[in-house]
Parts: structure tokens; sequence; C-alpha cells
């Protein structure tokens, strides 16, 4: 017994010297391949070879498993060697799946491997995938609550937001079962922006507001509490501003700003979350603020406080690029996008149209970079050409650019805003376009069946109702409906629409003879287009301020009007004569296929100027 015992003991010490010395050189190789990856510059041929190296050691299947993950991620992350990682991906979801306990090599090659498959355009083979890890990782809350948020999204990305909104459900029940009040919070946020992309507004509400309780209610870390009120407030702003009530959610707005105050004040804590379910961020706080920013200005643009956007633009833009020199993350770029959009429509306002321009130029080229941004952005993009194109007189190619953007939008709101500019486009022309004029009319009719629930859009389309009923001659009509738009654009403080309304209905009331009513219009029509400052408004009433003066005998006041409508004149001219020469000038006869790479210089402007004159 002695004997047997001795060689046993002998056996035993013999296994454990092997293991030590199979760990001992496992150790080192990842060592090594550690240093290489992490060098600066990274050698990551060099870090490959001592992952590979491990293979011709025969290890443990644990051992073979995790290695194929690191070589997948290494080469996935660092290469374009996609083939070689899809492999090695593979290998390990296949070995991992048949060793028990193992479950942070499983699911994160299963995740690993499905966004590869996303990036290879191979879809139809990631959703399978995800959905076996979420059946197996039932009793791993983090990698559950991970995988659902990953197929949550490849629904997202694929337009299907019936399953991608379902999916959010299951995690959000999930969370609460698991006693995560943290990431069930999570799941309802983004089920709540998605419905709201989704127009589903009677199920937002009850949503939004069960949302609001159980962030008020849960006790945790100040930084993820902060950063569920600003998701939460985020999407109040949004659904606010998407319902053309800028008055309306300056509450909001202004809570959303203190919030994010607050959070930059906050150190991170190092605590890890008790609950491993708990341990997801939203965003980083710099997204986070970058965010606000964003809202900030789409608030501003809306309520035609041109001046307060673009200091706010530039803040974001800075805050941006500093971002992107360390984080090449995609919501960066979309963040980037949005803002130009915004800018881009405030300078065309603005009467920096040369400026505009070059930005329209700066949105293709970041949509060049991403085939996903540029289909998300391109029926933007294309109304932005529109609203260019308008703005230096070229109004076959607006037409153009109007109708390209109809083509390649199903969003109502956007759809409603394109119709609206197209239709002003027509009444603008005369009569070459009145059947479809009519039908387009009719499509926007504000006093019954109009396709949005936007109060700006609303309140849009009762001054394209007016001045078309102005350019018919039919004063009477026109006044109904510029008086309906003032009243509206009063009651949420939409300072450009009351403006354009205003100085309208001093054109009206100047052509009817009743030239007091008509000054009772067009000077504050002139003091709120010199605050906002809109650029073409300020030429009209300057130019009706002249005339009604003339008309009255105010002999001094007509000669400071006409000196300021020549100010305007000479500004606006000299800018449409720099952006018609801009080589990105040529991008308005753009409106097939993916943005062109690039521009020809032109000789001249070719646009006829008389519309600023």
């Amino acid at each position: 017994m002695a004997a047997q015992a001795a060689a046993a003991a002998q056996a035993a010490a013999a296994q454990a010297a092997q293991a030590e010395a199979a760990e001992s050189w496992y150790l080192a190789l990842l060592g090594f391949a550690e240093h290489f990856r992490t060098s600066s510059p990274p050698k990551i041929r060099l870090c490959v070879h001592c992952l590979q190296a491990v293979f011709p050691f025969k290890p443990p299947q644990r051992i073979e498993a995790r290695t194929h993950l690191q070589l997948g991620s290494v080469l996935y992350h660092h290469t374009k060697n996609s083939e070689q990682a899809r492999s090695h991906l593979e290998k390990a979801w296949l070995i991992s799946q048949q060793i028990q306990q193992f479950e942070d090599v499983k699911f994160e090659a299963a995740s690993l491997l499905s966004e590869l498959y996303c990036q290879e355009n191979s879809v139809d083979t990631a959703k399978p995938l995800l959905r076996k890890a979420i059946q197996i990782s039932q009793q791993t809350p983090y990698w559950h609550c991970r995988l659902l948020f990953q197929l949550a999204q490849l629904h997202t990305l694929e337009k299907d937001l019936v399953s991608a909104c379902d999916l959010l459900g299951v995690g959000a029940e999930y969370a609460r079962v698991v006693g995560s009040e943290y990431t069930r919070a999570l799941f309802l946020l983004s089920k709540g922006m998605l419905l709201l992309m989704e127009r589903k507004l009677q199920e937002v509400h009850p949503l939004l507001t069960l949302c609001g309780q159980i962030v008020e209610n849960w006790q945790g870390n100040p930084i993820q509490k902060e950063s569920l009120r600003v998701f939460f407030l985020v999407l109040q702003v949004t659904h606010y501003l998407d319902a053309g009530q800028v008055k309306s959610v300056k509450p909001c707005l202004k809570q959303l700003q203190q919030c994010i105050q607050t959070i930059s004040t906050l150190h991170d804590d190092e605590i890890l979350p008790s609950n491993p379910a708990d341990l997801f961020h939203w965003l980083p706080k710099e997204h986070m603020c970058v965010l606000v920013y964003l809202v900030t200005v789409m608030h501003s643009m809306q309520a035609g406080y041109l001046e307060k956007a673009q200091k706010y633009t530039d803040k974001a833009l800075m805050q941006l690029e500093k971002l992107k020199m360390l984080d090449c993350s995609p919501i960066l770029s979309s963040f980037q996008v949005i803002l130009l959009e915004h800018i881009i429509m405030c300078r065309l306002v603005t009467g920096h149209k040369a400026t505009a321009l070059q930005e329209i130029s700066q949105v293709c080229q970041l949509c060049q970079q991403s085939p996903r941004l540029f289909s998300n952005h391109a029926a933007q993009l294309h109304t932005l050409l529109g609203l260019y194109c308008v703005s230096v007189n070229c109004m076959d190619n607006a037409e153009a650019q109007f109708t390209t953007a109809l083509r390649l939008t199903n969003h109502q709101e956007l759809w409603a805003f394109i119709v609206t500019n197209l239709a002003s486009v027509y009444i603008r022309e005369g009569n070459r376009h009145q059947e479809v004029l009519y039908s387009l009319l009719e499509r926007i009719n504000p006093d019954h069946s109009f396709p949005v629930s936007s109060h700006c859009l609303r309140a849009a389309a009762f001054y394209v109702r007016g001045l078309f009923s102005f350019f018919q001659g039919r004063y009477n009509e026109a006044k109904r409906f510029l008086r309906e738009t003032l009243k509206m654009s009063n009651a949420e403080d939409l300072n450009r629409l009351t403006a354009c309304s205003l100085v309208l209905l001093g054109h009206i009331f100047y052509v009817l003879g009743n030239h007091r009513e008509s000054n009772n219009m067009v000077v504050p029509a002139m003091q709120l287009a010199s605050k906002i400052p809109d650029m073409s408004v300020q030429l009209w009433s300057s130019a009706l301020l002249r005339d009604l003066n003339k008309a009255c005998g105010n002999a001094i006041d007509a000669h400071e009007a006409a000196q300021m409508h020549q100010n305007f004149s000479q500004q606006l001219l000299q800018d449409h004569i720099e952006a018609c020469s801009l080589p990105e000038h040529n991008l308005i006869t753009w409106t097939d296929g993916p943005p062109p790479v690039q521009f020809q210089a032109q000789n001249g402007p070719n646009t006829s100027l008389a519309s600023l004159l």
C-alpha cells in the first residue's frame, strides 16, 4: 500500500510539474503577445506569431479556445484579415460550447463573431448565432443583457424596429427578474427611443412615465443615475422638438443642461456594481456632453436663435474634433453630420451661402467614409442642396434635389418639410407646375388631414397656403392663412415663421393700399428678422419700408430704408457670387448614387440674381 501511495504521489507531482511547465510557457507567450500588442506603435504581426505558437504545444481545450478568441479579436480589431479572424472566432465559439463554466470566452466569441458577420454583410448568419448565445446565456446576467442589446441593435440597423422593440421588452423583463432596475431602465429607454422613431406616441407616453419613476427611485452609482436622467431627458426634448413645440420644451431642455453640468462635476467611481447585470454605460460623459450641445442647437435652430445655434455648434464641433483623435466610434460621425445639417440651414438663413455650401461638401465627405451614414442622411443631404439651390435662385435644380430627397425618405416629418419647400418653389415658378402644385398643397393641407403632428410644420403649411393665395391675388384668403400661422408661431416662439408671416401680411396690406396696417406688420418683422438674423426677410422688409415711406411722403425714413436695402442687397449679391464660383456649386446637379468625390471649378456664377435685387 505504501509503495502504491508513493507511486501515486510521484505521478501527482509529475502532473503538477507538467502543468506548471505548461502554465509557464503559456504565460510567457501570452506576456510577449500582450507586450507586442500594447507597444507604441503596436507590433501586431509579432503579437499574432506569439499567440499562434501556443497551438503546437497541444494545449488543453480552455487554453485553445481562449487563444483562438484572442487571435480572432486581434485580427478583427487591428488587421484587414477578416477571413482568418472569422476562422479563429468560429473555432473559439465551437470549442467553448463544449466546456462547462467558460461563459466569458463563449459569449465574447459569439458577440465578436456576429459583429464580424455583420461587417461582411452576413446578417442572416449573425442573427441565429446571437439567438443561440442569448438562449444559453440566461444564467449569466451580464452577457444575456449585452447579447440582447446587440441583437436589438442589429434589427434596428436593418430598420426592423418591431423586432428590436420586442427584444428590448424581453431585456427589460429579464433585468427586473434579476433585480437590476438600472439596466431595466436602459432597456425601456432604448425601447422608448425606437417607439419615438416609429411615431408610436400612444405607447411612448406611458413608457416614458414609467422610466421617469424608475430613474428617480433608483439609488446607485451617481454617474449611472445621472446618465439615465440624461437619456430620459434627451428623449423628452427630442419628442417635443419633433412635435415642433419649441416653447413647451424649454423646461425639459433646461433640466437636461443642468443634468450634464452635474455629470461633469462627478468623478468616475472605480467600484464595480455588485449586480453583474448593472455593468453597462449608456454613453461616455464626453459623448453625452456633445449630445446635449446637439439638442440645444436643434432647439435654437427651430426657435430662430441662430447666433446661439452657431455658438453651441462651434463648441460641439471643437469637442468632437478632440474626441475623434482618440475614438473612432461611429456615433461621433453621426453627431457631426447632424450638427452640420443644422448649422447649414442657419447659414442659408443668415446669408452665408458660400460657407453653407462648403459645409454641405463636408457632409458629403463624411458620408463617403461610411455607406451606413450616407444611407441614413442621403435624403437630408439632397434637402439641404435643395434649400441652397433656392437661396441662389436655381429653381430647376431645387426641384430636382427636393424630388430626389422625397424618393429617398420614408420619414414623415422630413417628407412634410420637403413637400412644403417644394410647393414654395412651384409657387415662385408661376403657372408651370399648376397640377403638381395643387396635388402637393392638398397633401399638406393644414385645415384637415395634415400628415404629421408637428406644430411647426403645420404652421409652415399655413404659411405656404398664404403665399400661394397671395400669388393668386386672393388677399383675404391669404390673410386668413397667415393669421393662422402667426397664432401658431406665437404660441411656440417660432420666430422665423412669425417674421415671414408678418412681412408677407405687410406686403398684402401695402398692395391693398392700407399703409398704416402694412407698417404695423413690417416694422416688427424687421425687428424680429434683425434679431434672428434672417437676411432675406431683412431684404424684403427694407424694400417694403422704403416703398411705404415714399408713399407716405417720409423722405428721410425712405432714404434710410433704401440705404438698408442697398446694404443687404450688396451683402447677399457678394455672397451669391462667391458661392456660385466655388467648385462645390456643381453639387447642385448631383441627384443619383453616392456623393461625387471631386468637383470641377466653375468659370463664374451662371444663375440669375434677379431674386436678390
